[in-house]
């Protein structure tokens, strides 16, 4: 009985050796080709979280372990914190590469150790060292870059809201259009350029001219609001609003003042609950959003991860331009189960 047991006991602890071998090796496997980390921009954002989930399916895709991290909020007062993440992956002996996109500039010392340690960098969401002004001269490691086509998407967003004017007899001459731009960032710049521009070409196509007014602002409390009631005394009929922050702040004022904007219809840029809950109120006694274009952020983070996976697989790589995706009413809970409209 005791041999029995002996036995028993011998096999068991063989079993689990193994168990745990196996178990060991499949987690060795998974991890085997290193971490690629991910420096954002953000990190709790619903449109960074969408763009860590893009980036891991990446990394589970092509056997990589992702880090995700990003400073508490796109100020270019946490560039030094944003600094030492990159610092921290730079230091990190696991670490193949690196996914980037910076909230200021100041991190030439980075990329050079980057180069030196021939780590490749992937550039994406935009706007990243302001033109390459931050990198030593031939001392660059970026390999590409992913990012929204802010202008082109723009234009997607000018082309549908035309196509609305249009349908409803509001496309006609000297029609008057307002544009609320963000900021003064390339990004705030190709939004507004791209809608503006495109909105142009369309309108001499029926050769008509519109009249546009841009009121560019800046990401400070009632600054979007400041630009709201310009656009509303000038007279404007439809307003484009070039990101989520400009609509999470015109909302407010267009639903508790119904009877003030109801003749003005508006279009939007990027997702949120804000958009969520005013597209969905389209029947509704205050102004219409009659639309607006999404970034794919998960496709971004998976694109810029994938960019990196296969510059060390030793392929060939080059820039990648998400497009975005216009959403109304008909079809935001279909962009909304794809991960392309997020929530928040």
């Amino acid at each position: 009985m005791k041999k029995l047991t002996k036995v028993l006991a011998f096999v068991l602890a063989l079993s689990m050796c193994t168990f745990f071998f196996a178990a060991c090796g499949n987690t060795d496997s998974g991890d085997s080709k290193g971490t690629i980390a991910v420096v954002a921009k953000g990190e709790t954002h619903a449109f960074w979280q969408a763009v860590k989930a893009g980036a891991e399916q990446a990394g589970a895709d092509y056997g990589y372990k992702i880090t995700f991290r990003g400073p508490t909020a796109e100020s270019e007062e946490y560039v030094n914190a944003q600094r030492e993440m990159v610092q921290s992956a730079l230091n990190t002996k696991d670490i193949k590469a690196i996914v980037l996109a910076t909230i200021g500039l100041g991190f030439a010392d980075e990329l050079t150790s980057a180069y030196d340690k021939g780590l490749p960098i992937v550039e994406f969401d935009s706007g990243l060292y302001s033109g390459g002004a931050d990198i030593t001269e031939g001392k660059d490691p970026t390999i590409g870059g992913v990012a929204t086509d802010n202008y082109a998407a723009a234009g997607v967003a000018a082309e549908n809201f035309y196509q609305y004017m249009k349908a409803n007899g509001m496309a006609v001459h000297g029609f008057k259009v307002g544009i609320i731009q963000h900021d003064s960032t390339s990004t705030g710049i190709d939004r507004a350029g791209g809608f503006k521009d495109k909105l142009e070409e369309l309108a001499a196509a029926d050769a008509i001219t519109l009249d546009i007014n841009v009121q560019t602002k800046n990401n400070n409390p009632g600054e979007y609001k400041l630009g709201l009631t310009a656009l509303k005394d000038w007279g404007a009929s439809a307003i484009f609003m070039t990101n989520e922050g400009v609509v999470n702040e015109v909302y407010p004022e267009v639903s508790d003042n119904a009877e003030m904007y109801k003749n003005i219809v508006f279009c939007g840029f990027d997702a949120g609950t804000n958009q969520y809950n005013w597209i969905k109120d389209a029947g509704a006694n205050y102004a219409l959003l009659v639309g607006s274009v999404a970034q794919d952020s998960y496709s971004i983070g998976y694109k810029a991860v994938e960019l990196a996976a296969q510059k060390l697989l030793g392929n060939e790589v080059a820039d990648v331009g998400i497009a975005g995706r216009w959403y109304n009413v008909e079809n935001i809970d279909e962009l909304k189960e794809q991960n392309i409209f997020y929530m928040g």
